[in-house]
């Protein structure tokens, strides 16, 4: 591109209206959206698609980036990706050749979590500086890379944040979190639907661009907290889930490091490694799932697009090094100071700067692993994983909950995960020998989550989100390893459809009155809870504080839910600086209209933490036995218990799980003080484990105690839930758990 071509590609500036990293400003998607498409108008070297409408109805778009001959021939170099990734689809001695071929893919997905708002602007700069190329470095990015820009992956939240941050400005409330999930079913959790697939926003990432791609790597942009480093690059830390190839984790490791060591020679501090983040679960590590390095960057935030002064002496410790102490994986110490959305923006443009250089530079290093990546995944000795693999997983076709099984072989395939029909007929395959026969066994398999801690005979080490994903129980499907597959494999089995999910006598049907209650401090459980119902079209009103704290609600409801919210939340909601009108929780006027409903013949469902709220407030005949126990003596973040199950209790007649098990996640666990007034549906065995997936210290605690507990109370009932029966739309098995409460 000539200086002339060059000076005609519009700036981020030209734009917005002021440079990308100013303080105190937030672009709209709109402007996002504006700004890509004057770029692509502009440049031969951006094109912008539209993958689809959000949630919301916002478009979600990508970029496409790259010299303008490869723009120009995309299908060649995605049939080059192909047949790199899989060896079947290649020509015998055509390896050598397709690695001199093809370009190095590279995904960069931004602000997925919108209170992360560097990822607004970061897209913005990288895309102007490739569309100019007015570097070396950026030529030679061009030249031997496709980049994959999503400038968010949640448009929604750009302007739910942007919206709130704007009407904020000047006010005490300026640079907080706004009164609701920025993504309006997940929240946060939107970064944990990468094996669910519940999500447009999502599956357009994954439809769109992992699975038409298999990217070699993906840099995922995000923010962390103010108080430790300024960024985080991996390696991360341990555990590693045992299912991702070794060659995987030694090139994020390689690509982390050698970022890490440029930004730093560029003049950046508070660069932090193989801290703080671990590479456990799929639902957050697609790509080392799906042959990519994933390289994971978190920036310390500010007050959103507010600057905040951070003096040295109060920088305090991340997960693996203390910010005021150098290290071997913290070697340059930020002096503290002032911190902004310039300074956020700087050092995600530098990260990823530095990625996509060592990307280009080293192209046919990984096209060279990327296809040593296929080969291993054909290999019989399975040199992926050093875990005992079975040579298939068998899934019967007779099963008790046939939506179930449908989204099981829909998910599995939505995952580029290959199912076959057996011989003789009746149940379907999945051999451990195919491209993505290791996704496939991270997700059917139990998982044994290690037994890490602080330090010796310390407090256990907390996983950075949760140990278990074992699909089979979440979704109470009957599945079976087979070390020596005694049926035959037939055909491929083609791509089923996603099932329809319905509740006779809910579905469609205003049968009951239901309300699900939304505290303006919002919760991520209310967001899937919403999501859930809407998935089996069950109609339902939001309440808010305001209604709850107005009362007469037997009239107007037949059950009230309160999805997973601790007791302090869901009592006093939000408080200052926020305004006057948004304070407050269910409060006192609140707790007595919840009581005077349920007495008046209405049904209360809580959820998880939510059932200490109802225990406290209502003076219910139940006790939670791990009130106030440490985690040294008890300690089960985020895992799978089995449960017996009351016979013949009526909230327990339609549950058909193969294998009872509950997601248990800061859980509680119940004893039953008055059992004339309260029933246990499902209780922990007497004695033995109940873990059955992830990680569990203390199991006695659990032993003999109930799990979920159904408490008459005047004409009514409470529902007490140990443990959170919709967990991020996933727990298929113990939706039914709920069905039943309200139908009664």
């Amino acid at each position: 591109m000539g200086a002339q071509t060059a000076a005609a590609v519009p700036t981020p500036a030209s734009v917005l209206g002021w440079e990308p990293g100013a303080d105190r400003k937030l672009p709209t998607w709109k402007q996002v959206t504006d700004y890509f498409a004057a770029v692509d108008k502009a440049s031969a070297r951006v094109t912008v698609r539209t993958l689809g409408k959000t949630t919301l109805g916002r478009p979600f778009i990508v970029a496409f980036i790259s010299d303008s001959a490869t723009l120009a021939n995309l299908p060649r170099y995605q049939r080059i990706q192909h047949q790199l990734w899989d060896p079947r689809q290649r020509a015998n001695a055509t390896r050598d050749s397709l690695i001199a071929q093809g370009k190095n893919v590279i995904l960069i997905t931004s602000s997925i979590h919108s209170t992360e708002v560097g990822g607004f602007l970061t897209p913005l700069v990288v895309a102007d500086r490739l569309a100019r190329a007015d570097t070396p470095e950026a030529r030679s990015i061009l030249a031997n890379t496709i980049i994959m820009l999503v400038p968010s992956q949640n448009p929604d939240g750009v302007d739910i944040v942007g919206d709130w941050y704007r009407q904020t400005l000047d006010t005490p409330a300026e640079g907080t979190n706004p009164p609701a999930l920025y993504h309006f079913y997940t929240g946060h959790d939107n970064n944990r639907d990468w094996y669910a697939f519940t999500q447009k926003e999502t599956r357009y990432t994954v439809d769109s661009l992992y699975t038409p791609w298999v990217p070699q790597i993906v840099n995922d942009v995000h923010q962390q907290g103010a108080n430790a480093g300024r960024i985080f690059i991996p390696p991360y830390m341990d555990p590693v889930e045992p299912n991702i190839d070794p060659v995987l984790t030694a090139s994020t490791n390689a690509l982390g490091m050698s970022m890490a060591w440029r930004i730093i020679a560029d003049g950046k501090t508070g660069v932090a490694t193989n801290a703080s983040y671990d590479q456990w679960s799929p639902a957050r590590q697609y790509s080392l799932n799906h042959r990519g390095a994933r390289i994971l960057t978190e920036t310390a935030s500010a007050r959103l697009a507010t600057a905040v002064n951070l003096p040295f002496e109060l920088l305090g410790t991340g997960r693996g090094y203390d910010a005021k102490v150098a290290s071997w994986n913290f070697p340059a110490v930020w002096p503290g100071g002032r911190w902004g959305i310039g300074d956020i923006v700087s050092y995600q443009v530098s990260a990823t700067w530095a990625l996509l250089v060592e990307a280009a530079r080293d192209r046919a290093a990984w096209l060279t692993s990327y296809a040593a990546l296929g080969e291993r995944a054909l290999d019989p000795a399975h040199p992926w994983t050093t875990s005992t693999t079975p040579a298939a997983y068998v899934i019967p076709k007779a099963q008790k909950d046939p939506a179930a099984l449908a989204r099981l072989v829909w998910s599995l395939q939505h995952g580029q995960v290959q199912l076959f029909e057996s011989i003789p007929a009746g149940h379907y395959i999945v051999p451990m020998v195919q491209p993505f026969g290791s996704y496939a066994k991270a997700l059917l398999e139990r998982q044994v989550y290690p037994n890490l801690r602080e330090y010796p005979g310390g407090p256990p080490k907390a996983p950075y989100d949760v140990t278990a994903h074992t699909l089979p129980l979440l979704f109470g499907v009957d599945v079976r390893a087979e070390q020596s597959l005694s049926l035959q494999t037939g055909a491929l089995v083609p791509p089923v459809a996603e099932p329809a999910y319905q509740v006779p006598g809910l579905s469609g049907a205003p049968r009951k009155r239901i309300a699900i209650y939304q505290n303006n401090q919002s919760s991520m459980d209310e967001g899937w809870t919403r999501w859930v119902f809407d998935a089996h079209q069950i109609r339902f009103t939001s309440v808010r504080d305001a209604d709850m704290r107005g009362g007469n609600l037997r009239a107007r409801f037949d059950a009230i839910i309160l999805p997973d919210q601790s007791a302090l939340q869901l009592r006093r909601g939000l408080g200052a600086p926020y305004p006057d009108s948004l304070r407050g929780g269910l409060g006192e006027a609140g707790a007595a209209a919840l009581k005077a409903f349920v007495e008046a013949g209405g049904t209360l469902l809580a959820f998880n933490e939510a059932s200490n709220y109802a225990i406290e407030t209502l003076a219910l005949p139940v006790r939670n036995v791990l009130n106030g126990v440490r985690s040294t003596e008890f300690y089960a973040p985020g895992s799978l218990f089995g449960v017996t199950v009351t016979s013949g209790h009526p909230l327990a007649a339609t549950y058909t799980a193969p294998v009872p098990a509950i997601w248990f996640e800061d859980s509680p666990t119940f004893e039953v003080t008055d059992p004339a007034k309260a029933t246990a549906v499902l209780t922990y065995q007497s004695t033995g484990n109940p873990l059955l997936s992830g990680w569990l210290q203390g199991a006695e605690k659990l032993l003999g105690k109930a799990a979920m507990v159904d408490v008459q109370m005047g004409q009514g009932h409470v529902v007490l839930y140990g443990f959170r029966p919709q967990y991020r739309a996933q727990s298929n098995a113990t939706w039914p758990l709920i069905w039943s409460a309200l139908l009664r």
